[in-house]
């Protein structure tokens, strides 16, 4: 008996209603970037080690899924090494190519070797599945969708702006209530360095970007296991635990910062953006000095976007990150992007059952086939059909009424045409409203009128 097949787990299928509904995300998103300038680009599934390692902290390096070399890739590797087991020095012999974990670094990678044909600032969009080896779980997947958005070459914090006007707008749109939280690596670097653990920002950051998921308890063991001194971690627990309107956030870390000159312009930073966007935006802006993102390449703003009617993690972040194409010989280029979740994204709107009627896009128009006289009759009706904008099918065999109905029901097509020898004898169709039940007689171009 043949093994029943399966997928991987935290990987999907999606079948035509889905990719129906999915089309309806992408779609909106990508209008929205258009609307601001964007452009589109796309890269490669996998991209060297070299450009993927290193960019993502210990953890995200963990989670890269490795490509085996082609050919014999044990090649390399010697009897001792095998034994050895050591997994992370023979992947670095056996691979030398792995999947995509994100679309950031690839797209800085792009921009370095595209540098000579890109006009300045590059604003891009790019829409691509990545993977990371991660523990599957609610919307949390091992293949996953991201819609990113980035602007390269331009230091302004309108940028900043921009893109949370963006984020605004693609929800607003969407009908689902969010709240974007924003902070500034800036201001946690100054944290690290008033309470004495600069060189500990790393380790900071990992541990408070958990809090929402394992809560300040666990937080704090972590920072003490990172070493910190419970000096330091209670120096911590006010700043993690700020409450207040932004403007009041905002002062009091300006009392706490007043040392550090990196974290005092951490929070200009923000608070030029936040005043820019004080009447623009449809959603909370919220300060939240415990949003970390724990890439190691933001150095500025960084943003989440959190669904306030569905219990599940970010559906949107990102942030500013001026170092990230100087790891590929090119310094001095200033980025800031988003990055959409789709495949979260479409889980909340499933969730709230948000998507407008015509987000399917099914069929339209189902001609029923009697047989070969009807069905060349029809044919050039549906041609026409389709010519005007109107999804149509010609049902494929002569098969009973009964069961070209149901297929139409089962596909919940709301029109079906149905020319027998009293219609062809009159140059017309009967159209059914398949909701309602009425039925017409219709010439060709009064039915296409109907419908449209």
């Amino acid at each position: 008996m043949a093994q029943k097949p399966s997928i991987p787990k935290g990987t999907r299928d999606f079948g035509p209603q889905e990719m129906a509904r999915r089309n309806y995300i992408f779609d909106t998103i990508k209008e929205v970037y258009q609307l601001y300038g964007f452009q589109q680009i796309e890269t490669p599934a996998m991209e060297t080690l070299g450009t993927l390692m290193g960019k993502y902290g210990e953890e995200g390096d963990k989670l890269l899924f490795k490509i085996l070399n082609s050919g014999d890739c044990l090649a390399k590797v010697s009897d001792d090494e095998l034994k050895e087991r050591n997994a992370l020095h023979l992947a670095a012999k056996m691979c030398e190519k792995g999947l995509r974990y994100d679309l950031t670094v690839p797209f800085a990678r792009y921009v370095v070797m595209h540098r000579e044909e890109l006009q300045l600032p590059f604003k891009r969009y790019q829409m691509q599945p990545v993977w990371r080896a991660d523990r599957p779980q609610k919307g949390r997947y091992r293949e996953f969708w991201q819609f990113d958005g980035d602007i390269v070459g331009s230091d302004s914090l309108l940028n900043e702006v921009e893109l949370m006007q963006i984020i605004d707008t693609v929800f607003t749109r969407f009908g689902v209530r969010v709240q974007i939280k924003i902070n500034n690596r800036k201001i946690l670097s100054g944290i690290a360095e008033v309470i004495g653990a600069a060189d500990k920002i790393v380790d900071i950051t990992v541990a408070i970007d958990k809090l929402d998921k394992i809560g300040i308890d666990n937080v704090n063991d972590e920072l003490r296991e990172d070493g910190l001194t419970e000096d330091q971690i209670q120096k911590l627990q006010p700043i993690i635990l700020l409450e207040g309107t932004n403007e009041e956030k905002l002062s009091t870390i300006v009392e706490v910062l007043k040392d550090s000159e990196t974290g005092l312009k951490g929070v200009e930073e923000l608070r030029t953006i936040i005043n820019m966007l004080r009447s623009s935006l449809h959603n909370e802006l919220q300060l939240d000095l415990t949003l970390a993102r724990g890439l190691n390449y933001y150095t500025g703003a960084i943003f989440e976007v959190k669904a306030l009617d569905v219990q599940i993690g970010s559906i949107t972040g990102g942030g500013r990150y001026d170092n990230l194409t100087g790891i590929f010989g090119m310094p001095g280029i200033s980025g800031v992007g988003i990055s959409f979740g789709v495949d979260r994204i479409y889980d909340v709107l499933n969730a709230l059952d948000a998507y407008p009627k015509g987000a399917t896009n099914g069929t339209q128009l189902l001609f029923i086939n009697f047989g070969e006289t009807e069905a060349a009759y029809c044919l050039p009706i549906a041609v026409k059909a389709r010519l005007a904008g109107i999804r149509t099918e010609l049902f494929p065999d002569a098969s009973k009424m009964k069961k070209q109905m149901a297929y139409a029901n089962a596909k919940q097509i709301p029109y079906v045409a149905i020319a027998g020898e009293n219609e062809i004898k009159e140059g017309k169709m009967t159209l059914k409203n398949m909701e309602t039940g009425e039925q017409q007689m219709l010439t060709p171009d009064e039915l296409i009128s109907a419908i449209c």
